[in-house]
């Protein structure tokens, strides 16, 4: 019981209000009431359980998943659970399922497209979950570039119907969540042809399977596309493929609310302003920007109370041996992440009021800040998951090696190479040995979470719109059109434009650089909204402060890992790179007497972290002990295959044995 007192005394160091912080880490007095009262109720009941999950076959998880995606929207009927709450309890029931698409892409997709007459005959049978719905666009062979998909939608004006085709083996759908096993209906993107000319990709509400016996319809091939990476993980996920062969559907299933094509075969514009069906990619994005917190605040809460529980070396006279989260070597590697989190947290509320400012303006046919906001959920939406989840490389020259996505293959740039952080896997390898368990919550977590990085726009691609963003706001610094918003910092560097510079074309050239040009840019909005957060009221004792020590630790960390670019660019010198060094370590040492009461803040149930390595209590060694025990291998003492394979060899019977 050693872990028990170790952390009810690192929780007796803390120097501010705890309970103030959880609200501010909520984001509002309700938001947190709603939260802590939702996570708990999952918490508290067994059907929810979770820790058996990485022991199970790909069948028993798939079944268990649909059994809790039943039990959940039970639970939500059964105790009128307003769409808040329910939102909720599905994130602390914390299981990929069919049903995160079908709240998260197809319902959005209808409210951003469809027309109010779609939206009145679709949406009342999606939110009773009379049908459920995929969001089928990627394919076997196009994912970031949608222009490029093979799926046609051909219209016949003698039947009114679209004809809707997959007429090549990399055509067929790839991916979708929920397609291979549940859903009844998809949103299928697909070539659009009228009286022979195309007209782009749209989208279409297709019928995929009986409401009676959930066979597939006639011209439907579908199914799952297999395995995933990792135990449990995103295998509770039914991702699948669909080809179809020439099927029919009505000309008003196409969604219509932007683009129309009539009785008599005319493709018109309506009078809605195309740019409104950047909604749905714009909430998706910023989304993901949240869901990167919520990730990379798991894996650090698990990572930082087991730090503190775990002890190696420095026994002196018979004492204890150091707690590992007194090593520097540990601290430097660990209180960034826990900055990440918080730095994470703030810019995805700050991104949150910015779609729903945008959304507004959007509705009142304003889309001065639709650039500025695609550039944002784009950038951040690549700089939180890779930052989260992905180990990425660069070279100290600000070239970068690419991580090709399965559209594209991209060049290996300089192969002096230098890491950044890698969020989960990096609070993995600061747990040690037992990080590798997946008792310990890590490796599922990972297997999870870094789908993110390439579902919802491939990050080096979105780094690359970035890019032209910023390209495009330089072009026009010498003119009467001044940046504003999250680009007005540039108003500062007019002088650029008074440099001669032969360059007139060559942007793939030089992408390499842009890309890094993208992240800096990204990484400077993170900072300023970390910045803007702490220039609001924060109550609670000692709660601010903290914020601040962990808002420096923040910056001076991306200064110090990227001081060789800020040295050969001028804008520090060696003096300050070593006085940020210096600043950091300082700062590290006030962070750690708060450290656990900074991961508590977070409000994690021991059910939402799935960790034995996190647990509240930190009673970690009778915990890992016990639930190995558990393992199906350890159902019986000899195991099954003994008397044939291991029994012959230890017999030196291995020639006469029938293997």
């Amino acid at each position: 019981m050693e872990g028990v007192d170790h952390l009810a005394h690192e929780r007796n160091k803390s120097e501010f209000d705890v309970d103030a912080m959880k609200i501010v880490w909520a984001g509002s007095p309700h938001a947190f009431v709603v939260s802590d009262r939702i996570s708990k109720l999952v918490a508290s009941d067994p059907g929810f359980r979770k820790d058996n999950r990485s022991t199970l076959s790909r069948k028993e998880l798939f079944k268990n998943t649909l059994r809790k995606a039943a039990y959940a929207w039970k639970t939500i009927i059964d105790l009128h659970l307003s769409e808040e709450e329910a939102a909720k309890l599905r994130f602390y029931v914390d299981e990929p399922a069919f049903t995160d698409v079908h709240w998260g892409m197809f319902i959005p997709a209808i409210k951003g497209q469809g027309t109010e007459e779609q939206q009145q005959k679709w949406l009342p049978l999606a939110y009773k979950m009379q049908i459920i719905g995929c969001y089928a666009q990627t394919e076997l062979g196009h994912g970031s570039n949608v222009q490029g998909l093979e799926t046609t939608a051909t219209f016949d004006p003698q039947t009114d119907e679209f004809i809707i085709h997959s007429p090549t083996l990399t055509s067929s759908k790839w991916w979708p969540g929920g397609l291979g096993k549940v859903a009844t209906h998809a949103i299928a993107y697909a070539l659009l042809i009228v009286g022979g000319r195309e007209q782009g990709v749209h989208g279409f509400i297709v019928q995929l399977r009986s409401l009676e016996d959930h066979s597939p319809l006639p011209g439907m091939t579908v199914g799952d596309i297999g395995m995933k990476f990792g135990n449990g993980a995103y295998n509770a996920m039914d991702n699948g493929v669909l080809r179809f062969d020439h099927v029919r559907i009505p000309r008003n299933q196409m969604l219509m609310r932007v683009s129309q094509v009539t009785c008599e075969g005319k493709y018109k514009q309506s009078d809605v302003p195309r740019q409104l069906v950047y909604g749905a990619m714009l909430y998706v994005r910023q989304t993901i920007v949240a869901d990167a917190s919520c990730a990379l605040s798991r894996a650090v809460c698990i990572a930082t109370r087991y730090s503190a529980v775990r002890r190696q070396f420095g026994s002196q006279n018979g004492g204890p041996e150091t707690q590992v989260i007194d090593y520097k070597t540990q601290q430097s590697r660990l209180f960034p992440l826990l900055a990440s989190a918080y730095a994470f947290r703030f810019v995805g509320e700050w991104l949150k009021w910015l779609y729903a400012d945008v959304t507004q303006r959007l509705q009142a046919n304003d889309f001065s800040t639709l650039p500025e906001a695609h550039a944002c959920t784009a950038g951040l939406k690549s700089l939180t998951t890779t930052a989260t989840a992905v180990k990425q490389i660069v070279s100290p020259s600000s070239s970068s090696r690419w991580s090709p996505s399965e559209e594209e293959s991209l060049p290996v740039e300089d192969k002096s190479l230098e890491e950044r952080l890698d969020g989960i896997e990096e609070c993995r390898k600061l747990c040690g040995g037992h990080g590798y368990l997946c008792s310990s919550g890590l490796p599922e977590l990972f297997a999870v979470y870094v789908p993110a990085c390439t579902y919802e726009g491939e990050n080096t691609v979105l780094l690359l719109q970035v890019a032209r963003f910023l390209m495009k706001t330089v072009s026009q610094l010498g003119s009467s059109k001044k940046p504003v918003g999250t680009i007005a910092y540039m108003t500062r560097v007019e002088h650029l434009m008074q440099c001669r510079c032969g360059v007139q074309r060559g942007f793939a050239e030089l992408s390499a650089d842009l890309v890094e040009a993208a992240v800096a840019h990204c990484q400077l909005l993170v900072v300023s909204k970390f910045i803007e957060k702490l220039q609001q009221e924060i109550p609670g004792k000692g709660v601010k402060q903290q914020l601040e020590v962990l808002c420096n630790i923040y910056a001076l960390f991306l200064l110090h890992k990227h001081q060789g670019d800020f040295l050969s660019t001028g804008c520090i010198t060696p003096k300050h790179a070593a006085l940020a060094n210096d600043e950091l370590r300082s700062l590290y040492s006030q962070v750690r007497p708060n450290a656990i009461a900074l991961v508590d803040a977070f409000n994690y149930t021991d059910h939402y972290l799935g960790s034995i390595l996190g647990c509240y209590d930190g009673n970690v060694y009778p915990k890992l002990y016990e639930a190995a025990w558990k393992d199906p291998l350890n159902e019986s003492v000899v195991p099954d295959g003994y008397h044939q394979y291991i029994r012959p060899l230890l017999k030196q019977e291995i020639r006469t044995a029938r293997l």
